[in-house]
């Protein structure tokens, strides 16, 4: 695993100064002043420049969706069909999701990745230089019953994640957003959040995309039932990841690592994603200097979530929505929010250059 540096703070107090010399009444910008610090301390570490300051860089804002399926929705957990997620990546690579409207309008390059839906998309026209496959099979085992994935398989993923952050980054981007797509991907999310956290399973398992109550009480019951397979309080990751993870959450996790090791700030979606986050901070908790939490969404147990994981003094959710869509759509509407922290902190003015003073 690759080494992740908290962020050296040795500029905040300089950083700060700028952003308090701005041309406005000191916090007023609220948020966007918290995020435009953070941000900062990103490229100053991203370039290991610690004696000046530089300005913040965005560059190439890339969006990365994971795709995969759930054998756990052999039980019918879902309103949808397995089948659907093929269908939807299908649909991103024509450009007809609620994602591409949201990347058109913000100029944000995107990826789509097959990490093991059912069945491979065939592609017949230039959408496919959208599409990248890493696949680490036909979709994952039914949990209820046995391990999701292999070890073999968590190391891939793992792996896989990170091959592609080198990538992207080569490709010279300087911000990652993450989304995903995989039909009853919140069961395995769930699970995984009951397993790392104090959480109980029915504060973990939500209705989804609307499931009935009978298809509640048995999500409940069959997480339940697999997270019986794991041994008394543990909290060893791979193991977790191994017995009820989902390929698409592997890879995201491989990700943000990879991420957080090159010093790239990382929009965290919504609950999937951030089961994701969640599974990083296990394995590393300087992930956190690099997470820019985009959204909370409907979900309770993205909420519960984001409570833990986000200490008090630091930047809550960009966006309160009502979003529970995924894709990454949460990612894509908070770019703007992101790109304007980064646009007051290099280009307003301060006090001194616009010659305007506060006293008499």
């Amino acid at each position: 695993m690759a080494n992740i540096d908290s962020l050296n703070k040795t500029l905040s107090r300089d950083i700060q100064s700028i952003i308090d010399d701005k041309t406005k009444p000191t916090g007023s910008l609220g948020q966007l002043e918290q995020l435009a610090l953070q941000l900062a301390l990103i490229g100053q570490q991203k370039y290991q420049c610690f004696s000046s300051l530089i300005k913040i860089d965005l560059a190439k804002p890339r969006l990365l969706i994971f795709a995969g399926d759930h054998g756990i929705n052999d039980n019918n957990l879902s309103i949808a069909p397995s089948a659907v997620t093929g269908q939807m990546v299908n649909n991103f690579l024509h450009g007809g999701a609620a994602i591409n409207c949201f990347c058109r309008s913000n100029n944000i390059l995107f990826n789509v990745i097959d990490c093991g839906i059912l069945s491979k998309v065939e592609v017949s026209d230039n959408s496919g230089d959208l599409l990248i496959e890493q696949r680490l099979g036909a979709g994952t085992a039914d949990f209820s019953k046995q391990a999701a994935m292999s070890m073999a398989q968590v190391k891939s993923g793992l792996a896989y994640g990170h091959q592609l952050v080198d990538k992207v980054s080569q490709e010279g981007c300087h911000l990652l957003l993450l989304g995903e797509m995989g039909i009853a991907n919140t069961s395995s999310a769930s699970a995984i959040m009951a397993a790392l956290t104090e959480y109980s399973v029915e504060e973990c398992v939500g209705t989804g995309t609307g499931i009935c109550q009978e298809q509640l009480e048995n999500k409940v019951r069959l997480i339940k039932q697999a997270l019986t397979r794991l041994p008394d309080n543990c909290m060893d990751v791979d193991t977790i990841l191994s017995e009820v993870g989902g390929f698409e959450i592997v890879q995201m996790v491989g990700a943000i690592l990879a991420a957080a090791a090159k010093s790239l700030p990382v929009v965290i979606d919504g609950f999937i994603v951030s089961v994701a986050a969640l599974v990083a901070l296990s394995l590393n908790k300087n992930v956190a200097d690099y997470l820019i939490y985009a959204h909370i969404s409907q979900e309770k147990a993205h909420q519960l979530l984001l409570a833990k994981m986000i200490p008090q003094d630091n930047i809550k959710p960009l966006l309160n929505l009502g979003l529970r869509l995924g894709e990454g759509t949460g990612a894509a509407l908070a770019l703007p929010l992101i790109q304007a922290a980064a646009s007051f902190y290099n280009e307003m003015a301060s006090f001194e250059t616009a010659g305007v003073s506060l006293s008499e």
